[in-house]
């Protein structure tokens, strides 16, 4: 069966703590959405109010808002995601998904946040997954050198990223099609243009994690929009 994840791109804080409020009681996970206006835009927050405040909530101690609630995905649209993961681990993200256009020195990432914070560091064996993500229009000769270092790897289903409401693009079927024909065992998830419509395709071709967005804020009540997209996975999850 399939997972459905809300996503969020909070414009601040405030705005981040409201959305998860709406989601309460809906869901267990989501993924927030940061982007730093550089590798892509317009930013979200933190980086459209105090790119620090991050690094300043973990000085205090604190975790992501709801972080009793719901487990996180960081999809870290940034040009320095190296930079920029650590502070997100230490807030309670338990997925980090990297994009594989954004830095040359990926393999690099990819080595220190395990040495660090994952699969290589004894302190926290199994508490963090790191993800890959593949634009649209990206070979995946791109990722392919750096899949023994990953756990899943996240397609985007529309062509320019970093906002909601985005078209999808159905090139990314053919794509996964390709991709799960050469390595059946990686999990695959999808970001982008998820719809009611689309969904059952995706699912079909395997994919096990839909990340959705407008979908599910644009609906007259997101509760009951959820509800249909999970019934969807129950129908058409199944995959060898």
């Amino acid at each position: 069966m399939g997972i459905i994840v809300p996503a969020v791109i909070p414009t601040s804080r405030k705005d981040l703590e409201e959305k998860l409020s709406q989601l309460s009681g809906v869901c267990e996970e989501v993924q927030i959405d940061i982007v730093d206006g550089v590798f892509a835009g317009p930013p979200s927050w933190p980086y459209s109010t105090d790119p620090n405040e991050p690094e300043q909530m973990l000085s205090d101690g604190e975790l992501l808002p709801y972080a009793g609630e719901f487990t996180f995905e960081i999809d870290l649209m940034s040009a320095d995601p190296e930079g920029a993961a650590g502070a997100w681990i230490g807030l309670g993200a338990s997925r980090l998904t990297v994009h594989s256009e954004s830095t040359r020195y990926i393999p690099r990432f990819l080595s220190s946040t395990h040495s660090t914070y994952g699969h290589d560091a004894e302190f926290t064996p199994g508490l963090l997954a790191l993800g890959i993500s593949i634009g649209i229009e990206t070979d995946l000769a791109l990722i392919e050198p750096h899949l023994k270092k990953i756990d899943y790897v996240q397609f985007m289903g529309i062509r320019k990223i970093g906002h909601m409401g985005e078209p999808f693009d159905t090139r990314v079927l053919a794509k996964i099609a390709l991709f799960r024909k050469r390595y059946p065992t990686i999990e695959i998830q999808v970001d982008g243009g998820v719809t009611l419509e689309n969904a059952p395709k995706l699912l079909d071709a395997g994919v096990k994690r839909l990340v959705v967005g407008s979908a599910l804020w644009k609906a007259p009540d997101l509760g009951s929009r959820y509800q249909e997209f999970n019934e969807l996975t129950e129908r058409h999850g199944l995959y060898e």
